[in-house]
């Protein structure tokens, strides 16, 4: 009996939570529900013609003409937006057969399904299809209420959904530049890669250069050492030897002044004068061929000179050479700063490259959380496909059975009919026989009525 009564009393207490939840909704419906003049005044403000008799019974096309109008206006969502999805969603689950459910009533139901969003949102949580197909008179009231209230505070509240939507415009605006900033950056940074690859080679080859040139330099100045030590001798050697032909010179003059004075005395004795001038002539031989050998010595000195002059014009040419290299290393020096300026300015973009990367790297992990909940999205509509799949196989067999089926009543009707059509031929012929054998009865019977009229004259002629 205790454990009959607790039941009992479990019993009244989920009763009596129902009725309080009931009565509590039936107060918030008292409290939104609006009268059907200001339903239908509402109604006609938007455009549409609707008049308390047609919310006291209601069209079905009317009624969702109005549903339609307000999804547009709220959610900017109608059966012409809806299609498209619906009929994507029709060739993913029913494959070979989309039009086994009519686009009508597929788009009809897509947008029931943003409507039931749409009224979930205003406090409408029992929308069913019902409500599009066969509408009532309450349940119209209690929808359009709550419908035309939360206009009313969508109206009021028209400040703070600007400020939320120009909040979100402006994030899809930062998100588009940041995307192609990013586009732009990344293709900069490809560029500033090909370029620094091709400075590097640049550099590469200008650094072996340089180092030639300085070997090269080295070289030549080892060799204008040189040729500068052999020119400085050659130079002293033909001061030396130019002084010494001058003294050779002017001893010649000398002599032959001399000769010139002692010339009467020699005339005077011819011995010896014939001995003077032998020593003399032997003098003058000496002196000649000295002379020549001077000469030749002079010639030697003049082409040493020469080629001396040609070395000074080669050293010359060296120095020209080297002050050239000199400034070709000025200006190896200048590309050496200026590569380490770009050095600088690549490292500076290395780490604008670095935080592109971050960025990259963060929108990649973002990119992969939406690839994933799109795979898992993807492998949810698999699993639908599949089993509507199955579903549809299991129709197809059903199908295949009812089609058997109908194959057999139609054998069986058409036996039926066969049977029918002879049964209908024999009541042809009963009737024609029928008829024939009344009209035979009735010409009988005329014929006896005739013979009793007679028989009753006759009968009373008697009388």
């Amino acid at each position: 009996m205790a454990y009959n009564h607790r039941m009992s009393q479990q019993f009244h207490g989920t009763q009596q939570h129902h009725n309080r939840s009931r009565k509590k909704e039936d107060d918030n419906d008292a409290l939104m529900r609006l009268p059907d003049k200001e339903i239908a005044g509402c109604i006609n403000d938007i455009g549409i013609p609707f008049t308390p008799a047609d919310l006291a019974k209601p069209n079905p096309q009317q009624i969702q003409m109005v549903f339609e109008w307000f999804a547009e206006l709220l959610m900017n969502t109608t059966r012409e937006t809806v299609e498209p999805a619906m009929h994507a969603a029709a060739e993913d689950i029913c494959g070979d057969y989309p039009d086994i459910v009519p686009n009508d009533t597929r788009n009809l139901m897509g947008f029931f399904i943003g409507v039931r969003k749409l009224l979930t949102e205003c406090g409408v949580n029992d929308f069913t299809f019902t409500d599009l197909t066969r509408p009532t008179h309450d349940r119209l009231v209690k929808i359009f209420s709550y419908l035309i209230n939360f206009v009313r505070f969508r109206e009021s509240q028209t400040p703070v959904i600007d400020e939320h939507f120009n909040k979100t415009e402006k994030t899809k605006t930062r998100i588009d530049t940041l995307y192609a900033e990013n586009q732009e950056m990344e293709q900069r940074l490809a560029e500033m890669r090909r370029d620094q690859q091709a400075n590097d080679v640049q550099v590469r080859e200008k650094v072996a250069r340089n180092d030639e040139l300085k070997a090269r330099l080295l070289e030549l100045g080892r060799e204008q050492s040189r040729v500068a030590e052999t020119l400085d001798r050659v130079k002293s050697e033909r001061a030396r030897r130019q002084q010494q032909l001058e003294e050779k010179t002017e001893r010649t003059v000398r002599s032959r002044q001399e000769a010139e004075k002692l010339r009467p005395y020699v005339l005077e004795s011819p011995a010896t004068l014939q001995s003077s001038l032998t020593e003399l002539h032997e003098n003058l031989m000496r002196e000649k061929a000295h002379i020549d050998s001077m000469e030749r010595r002079a010639r030697a000195l003049n082409t040493s000179a020469d080629t001396f002059t040609v070395v000074s014009n080669d050293v010359q040419a060296c120095v020209k050479l080297l002050e050239e290299i000199s400034r070709e290393l000025e200006k190896e020096d200048e590309e050496e700063s200026r590569a380490a300026r770009n050095k600088e300015a690549i490292s500076d973009r290395g780490n604008n490259v670095r935080e592109v990367e971050q960025t990259e790297k963060l929108l990649q992990r973002q990119l992969d959380r939406w690839n994933q909940r799109i795979e898992s999205l993807r492998e949810n509509a698999q699993q639908k496909a599949e089993a509507a799949q199955a579903q549809m196989e299991e129709l197809r067999n059903v199908q295949k059975q009812l089609r058997e089926e109908r194959a057999e009543k139609q054998r069986d009707m058409e036996r039926r009919r066969i049977r029918i059509e002879q049964t209908e031929k024999k009541m042809v012929d009963l009737k024609e026989n029928i008829e024939s054998e009344i009209q035979s009865a009735h010409d009988q019977y005329l014929k006896l009525e005739a013979h009793i009229k007679l028989y009753i004259t006759e009968v009373e002629k008697s009388l």
